[in-house]
């Protein structure tokens, strides 16, 4: 008998993660920001808002990143919804490594990195607190999970 912690998780499909992203994208444009951004709680990653400069386009990009915190640093994963493939926000980061985000209470310019070595196996054990399935859901992807360090170049701004 297993814990159920061996199976494979299952994902919705692809279409439908996309469609999520779209609602919540929308909602947070209906609303001009009021609904879509939340603050991380001990037990529960927050919400921000990323602009990444376009690699290609040199365009502004945007996206709505799930975030903890770690000390004034800001901490996601590139997953693209654990599907294949780097997100888009992550190639752009790499690029142009300076980027704004915004917050439930704040906007802030960010300098990207990926963690390496130590410090990713404690931000990696972090995420893990919130979500138990974090290695299962990781092991669908072919290459390894990015753990992206967002850290405030300016103090963050009242919205």
């Amino acid at each position: 008998m297993t814990d159920g912690q061996d199976a494979k998780p299952r994902l919705p499909p692809r279409w439908f993660v996309r469609f999520a992203w779209y609602v919540h994208r929308g909602l947070y444009r209906a609303t001009r920001g009021r609904v879509g951004l939340w603050r991380p709680k001990p037990d529960r990653w927050g919400t921000l808002r990323l602009t990444t400069v376009g690699r290609r386009s040199g365009q502004s990009r945007s996206v709505i990143l799930g975030y903890v915190q770690d000390g004034s640093n800001l901490v996601t994963l590139a997953m693209n919804g654990w599907a294949d493939g780097e997100p888009a926000w992550w190639l752009n980061l790499q690029d142009h490594p300076t980027a704004d985000v915004e917050l439930a209470d704040g906007r802030c310019t960010v300098a990207g990195r990926a963690a390496q070595g130590e410090e990713r196996s404690r931000l990696w054990a972090r995420w893990r607190e919130i979500d138990p399935k974090l290695d299962a859901f990781a092991a669908l992807r072919s290459s390894e999970t990015a753990v992206v360090v967002l850290e405030p170049v300016t103090p963050p701004a009242p919205r």
